[in-house]
């Protein structure tokens, strides 16, 4: 079974969209939730409140990527928006470029990677960041 819990904000102003309805797929979005619900520097966050259409390579037609968060950070009186996917590293590196592979990863990757560009296109395009957080960033 795979692992959900629901998190619970402690601040709610900050949050967008439903606040009584987060529920976490695993521990490492969990925990995020957790250092963005605390974190001062963050004035706005929301778990999967976005949609950025892409097209997925298993059969050529478009679908809603729903990435992890969005964040909003202010410095200077300038907002920065960051769209984030936590992903385990294994799942972000191409399996071409591992000796182990199968077909259910290889067709795995190329839809993440169709979702990856596409929400990096649409970031751009919105003057936001768009960045992959893997085990290396989240627990170092």
């Amino acid at each position: 079974m795979a692992y959900k819990t629901y998190f619970t904000i402690k601040n709610k102003k900050k949050y967008i969209g439903d606040h009584t309805n987060i529920h976490c797929r695993s521990l490492w979005e969990r925990r995020m939730c957790k250092y963005l619900d605390e974190n001062i520097k963050i004035t706005k966050w929301g778990f999967e409140v976005i949609k950025i259409p892409y097209i997925s390579p298993s059969d050529n037609k478009i679908h809603n990527y729903i990435p992890d968060f969005i964040i909003e950070t202010c410095n200077s009186d300038k907002k920065q928006i960051t769209v984030l996917e936590i992903k385990p590293m294994k799942q972000t590196i191409d399996p071409n470029f591992r000796k182990r592979k199968n077909l259910k990863e290889c067709l795995t990757y190329s839809i993440n990677k169709a979702k990856w560009d596409s929400a990096e296109l649409y970031c751009t395009e919105n003057g936001w960041d768009f960045k992959i957080l893997t085990e290396k960033e989240l627990f170092t």
